[in-house]
């Protein structure tokens, strides 16, 4: 087994019978989603799948970059039941918080047992659309991540603008079916592109078929 970098900080390749997509496992011996852990060099790595992560999906098309390194503060927009959010928790290390964000009592349900194990991960039920009503539980943070299924996702990410940093970066999985189903899924990615260009600059761009349909991936910076 042979355990090497990639060029995304804390996201490792293993290569075994087949290429597996890694993290340092910040919480040792505990996983969450069923995900593989490999044990290798005192070290213990947990399986990031595609398939269940833009981020990771991001990585095999191979974005220029993520931006996320240890110690950074990440607001996330849509955390779900924190699979990403997890893996990037392993990224940023114990000298990093993540505040995951989300509007569903249920799913921040499942969110609150990981961030019981793990201290860099701050649950906040709330609807990332109102901005205000969280606005005094975080702090300005390096990244924004986004992942969010609604109409108005470039809208919303706009609203959280005020929490980046300046030269910030905004990370967000475009998902095109929830803005348009009639269009066409590049057409809403152009038309995407422009939105996020009057407020940031447009770093680079992914599409992220077939690991994750009619998705698009785009890395931004604050101007």
């Amino acid at each position: 087994m042979q355990i090497s970098k990639t060029n995304y900080q804390g996201i490792f390749i293993v290569q075994n019978k087949r290429k597996l997509l890694v993290t340092k496992n910040l919480t040792g011996g505990k996983k969450f989603f069923d995900e593989k852990l490999i044990q290798e060099n005192n070290n213990e790595y947990r399986e990031i799948n595609p398939f269940r992560s833009k981020l990771a999906a991001a990585t095999i098309k191979k974005i220029s970059t993520t931006a996320i390194k240890e110690g950074d503060k990440i607001l996330y927009l849509g955390a779900s039941h924190g699979y990403t959010p997890s893996y990037i928790s392993d990224i940023i290390g114990n000298k990093g918080i993540i505040f995951c964000i989300d509007f569903a009592p249920r799913v921040v349900r499942d969110l609150l047992f990981i961030c019981e194990e793990r201290e860099n991960m701050m649950p906040i039920l709330a609807d990332a659309n109102k901005p205000e009503i969280y606005k005094n539980r975080i702090t300005q943070v390096d990244i924004i991540y986004q992942d969010i299924a609604q109409k108005n996702q470039v809208e919303i990410l706009l609203k959280n603008l005020e929490f980046l940093k300046p030269k910030g970066y905004a990370l967000i999985a475009i998902k095109a079916r929830s803005i348009d189903v009639t269009k066409s899924p590049q057409k809403i990615y152009r038309e995407v592109e422009e939105q996020l260009k009057q407020k940031l600059k447009v770093i680079d761009k992914k599409e992220l078929d077939p690991l994750q349909k009619d998705h698009c991936f785009f890395v931004c910076q604050k101007k």
